[in-house]
């Protein structure tokens, strides 16, 4: 339930939503999914947030990113942490929540509906928190795939869940084979 005149902002966890995203077999299509939102309510800013490894010389994400900035989302980025597991595996940390959190809770006063592309349930008090406020919250995430993407508790605590794979037609393109491939480097492994 959107409302043409109220002030929007999209808050997008990269990882999150390619993870979900992956798992029902499509990729995004960052132009149409701003294009939708665009036409859902008025604008006031789209952030992504992404780990990067900043060590590579090449990083499969790197043209998202670059393409994200100078196309009107807001990027906000972090080198990601490199670190080996107790079975000697190479796992990649980049946690961007805290970001997204303190993002959200600055807007929060200048608009009226928040979207958070998230199935995480650590954000669920940060959802109660937005709408104390008075903030609308909207979470798209997927409870489709196995397991289902989205934490019971972040599903309950939204004023709206809409599911991404209802949105494959609107903001989806068949999946490329190296496409962003790196965005699960920055999930919370």
């Amino acid at each position: 339930m959107f409302y043409k005149d109220e002030r929007l902002a999209l808050f997008i966890d990269g990882s999150n939503l390619y993870a979900a995203a992956k798992s029902l077999g499509f990729d995004i299509d960052y132009k149409l999914l701003r294009q939708e939102f665009v036409r859902r309510g008025r604008m006031i800013r789209a952030f992504y947030y992404t780990a990067l490894l900043e060590n590579e010389e090449y990083s499969p994400i790197r043209p998202l990113v670059d393409w994200l900035h100078y196309n009107g989302f807001s990027m906000v980025t972090k080198p990601a942490k490199e670190y080996t597991d107790s079975q000697g595996r190479r796992k990649v940390k980049g946690n961007m929540d805290i970001e997204l959190t303190v993002d959200a809770m600055e807007l929060a006063p200048r608009v009226d509906h928040i979207v958070l592309f998230s199935g995480d349930g650590d954000f669920r008090p940060l959802v109660e928190s937005l709408q104390r406020q008075g903030v609308r919250v909207s979470v798209v995430s997927t409870i489709r795939s196995q397991p289902p993407m989205i934490a019971d508790e972040l599903r309950r605590q939204a004023d709206n869940f809409i599911e991404l794979d209802e949105l494959r037609t609107v903001i989806g393109r068949p999946p490329r084979d190296q496409d962003e491939a790196s965005e699960r480097q920055a999930s919370n492994g």
